[in-house]
């Protein structure tokens, strides 16, 4: 079988939608974030394979899972995060989530309702900011607006590359029942541009996904480390620059992804907005202390 490395797009961390383990987060936890990060891409990867067949690719995510578990060695990123979470005595849990999810990738082609798409999510998505969390030691009282950002993120992803997963995958994460509301059909999804039923199918979910960013408000103030807090809070602006694209653009024929510009500009709006959030969160703590 051809080695999990072989298998690699040329994907990395710094070309992703949102930062990963920026200069922001604190260098001791940078390197189990990363050897997760590695891990799941590589995973994620071999899901989305141009030529491998659907065997194969499971076969490959069976693998990866089985090193991760210490049933063996073969594959070098499942080693490295298996390291990694020995050594913080973390779960493999996140990451299970995580090939969970790319086997469904392999074999689930549609979704038929937004709780469908919701509980994809919870595999191909909220473990990711979950395992960043335990990283830092964060409570679990911070995973409801993780989950609703990441849920989020992934949604963004999959509206803003809805045309070439359905071109090249023959994969929809539109769920099929907001295609049939508006009155469009999966095929409208592979035209050069977006007839107005499936238009208005694709800005109605921008804007049940804009919706799940209000319902992580409050996740980066309620967050104990000071770093993480200001990443999140960049995540959380870019998310909302980006879900403003989509809700006003036409993401089969438009360009619905941040230029650098703008992710320099949401950067900066983030780590504003963090710092000032968690300013007014010790004033609070302050008052509250001093009322006592």
């Amino acid at each position: 079988m051809i080695a999990a490395a072989d298998l690699r797009s040329g994907k990395g961390h710094r070309d992703e939608n949102f930062p990963v383990a920026s200069v922001l987060i604190n260098p001791q936890h940078r390197g189990p974030i990363l050897a997760f990060y590695e891990f799941v891409r590589t995973a994620d990867d071999i899901a989305d394979h141009p030529t491998l067949s659907s065997a194969e690719k499971l076969a490959h995510l069976d693998a990866l899972e089985a090193d991760l578990l210490g049933r063996g060695d073969g594959n070098a990123v499942a080693v490295r995060l298996r390291a990694a979470l020995e050594e913080r005595k973390l779960s493999p849990r996140h990451a299970l989530d995580l090939l969970a999810a790319f086997r469904m990738d392999v074999t689930k082609l549609r979704y038929r309702d937004w709780d469908e798409l919701i509980g994809y999510c919870s595999l191909s998505a909220m473990p990711v900011g979950r395992f960043v969390l335990d990283v830092h030691g964060e409570p679990r009282s911070t995973w409801r607006g993780n989950d609703a950002l990441c849920a989020a993120l992934q949604i963004n992803n999959h509206l803003q590359d809805c045309h070439a997963d359905y071109c090249n995958l023959d994969r929809v994460y539109v769920p099929l029942d907001a295609l049939a509301a508006a009155g469009a059909g999966v095929e409208d999804i592979g035209a050069a541009r977006s007839s107005p039923a499936l238009l208005r199918c694709l800005h109605g979910l921008a804007h049940r996904t804009a919706a799940l960013l209000e319902e992580s408000d409050g996740f980066a103030a309620s967050i104990c480390d000071f770093r993480l807090s200001l990443e999140v809070a960049v995540i959380t602006a870019m998310a909302r620059r980006i879900v403003g694209l989509l809700a006003g653009r036409d993401p089969l024929s438009d360009n619905v992804h941040l230029t650098k510009t703008a992710v320099a500009g949401a950067a900066l709006a983030g780590v504003a907005a963090g710092s000032l959030s968690r300013l007014r969160r010790s004033r609070l703590a302050a008052g509250l202390s001093r009322g006592a």
